[in-house]
């Protein structure tokens, strides 16, 4: 009798079940708070394969995750993703994996929308700080607006449920607040507001000027809203309101403000196969060494479950006292947010 793998179980009990994987460093904008301007992006060689890929996502299936959310990077720039999308509905169709879904800038949706969909993937999440064309190209640095609501409106097309994630910048999108919450409610998508974390080597002072923490957000949609409180979650660490106006949810990601590290049940994989067991610390093992050292899966799972068990409690973000604590160095787009 073949007896499966006992669960993933952290130092706090707290159960890993979902894992966020990076397919690429690689993407067609350059958001301001993920990458500098002329990034140097890996050497293709230095790339986990789609294949392994595969072996290492199937390797944490096995061992009780059972929600894949793919990253980059813009996943959808790595080429023939769509085969490892393919591979990985083998594990929705088993029961095994309960949900496939990636985070995208929405660029190329309107080619990917309905193959995606045909793989199981149920939901997509969309970045999306804001509905003016200018000011999306100065966030974005390259992105054109119009190609992502397009493709935000292939993804609907295609039975796709789209989330807008917009991260809250001070002075950026403030006035775009209320026409974002009801542009979300007029098309059905639910939306999620996160503060701005300090990564990356772009300069604390505008980490400082940018930070607009959601307990003010939030103060600001009561003027206008009811915001009725919800137990929902959906595996992530948004916290949610409902609008009794409107009925939409509205998330909240406050890694600043309110630490949400009691219940994190997830860990991130990055495009060369290391594992970052928390995004807001240094702390990393390297999966790519046993996965390559051996072709059964023996010495990775023993790699797996040693990383776990240095999973920490939590994270040290701080922007008080006017300046950056806990500050880590690598961009954004290494782990996939």
């Amino acid at each position: 009798m073949h007896l499966a793998p006992p669960p993933l179980v952290d130092p706090f009990a707290r159960a890993i079940g979902y894992l966020r994987v990076s397919v690429t460093d690689r993407c067609d904008f350059r958001c301001v708070y993920c990458m500098a301007e002329n990034m140097t992006f890996l050497p293709k060689a230095e790339l986990l394969t789609l294949e392994e890929l595969d072996r290492l996502c199937s390797a944490f299936v096995r061992l009780g995750v059972q929600k894949l959310r793919i990253t980059g990077g813009e996943p959808l720039v790595r080429k023939g993703i769509l085969t490892f999308f393919r591979a990985m509905s083998r594990h929705l169709a088993s029961g095994a994996l309960r949900e496939l879904t990636l985070t995208t800038n929405g660029s190329q949706l309107a080619r990917f929308a309905a193959d995606l969909a045909a793989a199981g993937v149920r939901r997509v999440n969309v970045s999306l700080d804001t509905l003016d064309a200018a000011k999306f190209a100065r966030i974005t640095r390259w992105g054109r607006l119009p190609q992502v609501l397009e493709g935000i409106r292939a993804a609907t097309a295609a039975g796709l449920k789209v989330k807008i994630n917009a991260v809250a910048l001070r002075g950026f999108n403030e006035d775009e607040l209320f026409a974002l919450v009801e542009w979300c409610a007029a098309e059905g998508h639910d939306l999620t507001f996160i503060e701005v974390m300090p990564m990356g080597d772009m300069g604390n002072e505008d980490r400082l000027d940018q930070y607009w923490p959601l307990d003010d957000l939030r103060a600001r949609l009561a003027t206008r809203y009811t915001l009725n409180d919800t137990p929902e979650r959906t595996g992530g660490p948004a916290r949610y309101v409902r609008l009794a106006e409107t009925g939409q949810r509205i998330g909240f990601i406050t890694p600043l403000t309110h630490n949400f590290c009691e219940s994190c049940n997830r860990v991130r994989l990055t495009c060369t196969g290391e594992l970052y067991m928390c995004l807001g610390q240094e702390d990393m093992a390297d999966l790519r060494a046993p996965l390559r050292a051996s072709g059964d899966d023996a010495l990775l799972e023993a790699a797996i479950r040693a990383a776990i068990a240095r999973k920490p409690r939590g994270h040290d973000f701080d922007y008080s006292r006017q300046s950056v604590a806990g500050q880590v160095s690598r961009h954004m787009s290494h782990t996939g947010g």
